[in-house]
């Protein structure tokens, strides 16, 4: 059991901030990302013996399917408002980055789950298809209603979000 335990600690000492990322990609908030991540090891720690080869993968499908549930049992108590809290004077490539981090968050939960595991962390369709167990064809699909979605919200980045 140690081995296995030890295992785990070198794969989350090693894997944490990329998984971080993927989560607060998934969530758009930092706090929200950070709840995620620990629950979903929690998941994967209870599952280490049975994950053979790269635990990554099976630890990002957790990641994901985590994220469509936390957001099923939550959307319902979000509030939008018109008013955005003031905040501090950002770089120019800043409002790039928030305009797109505001367009994901419109992205239904698998089509910004699509996006998140395609283009920021780079998997193939059939690596993507496989996180998330969907076909490869709605893999290709859900990318493609997503970027259509991107670039209509986000016009000014529409050079940016070329389709592959």
């Amino acid at each position: 059991m140690s081995a296995g335990r030890d295992d785990f600690e070198a794969f989350v000492a090693a894997r944490y901030d990329a998984l971080l990322r993927t989560a607060y990609l998934l969530t758009g908030d930092h706090h929200d990302a950070e709840d995620l991540l620990q629950q979903s090891l929690v998941k994967a720690v209870g599952a280490w013996g049975r994950i053979v080869g790269d635990p990554e993968p099976y630890v990002r499908t957790i990641l994901v399917r985590q994220n469509v549930s936390r957001w099923r049992r939550r959307r319902w108590r979000e509030v939008h408002t018109d008013l955005v809290p003031d905040r501090a004077e950002q770089d120019d490539g800043a409002e790039d980055r928030m305009q797109l981090q505001q367009a994901l968050a419109l992205l239904a939960p698998r089509q910004r789950a699509v996006i998140v595991l395609r283009y920021y962390e780079d998997l193939t369709e059939a690596q993507t298809a496989e996180a998330l167990g969907i076909a490869v064809g709605t893999v290709k699909s859900q990318a493609r209603d997503a970027l259509k979605r991107l670039r209509e919200s986000v016009p000014d980045l529409a050079e940016e979000l070329v389709s592959p």
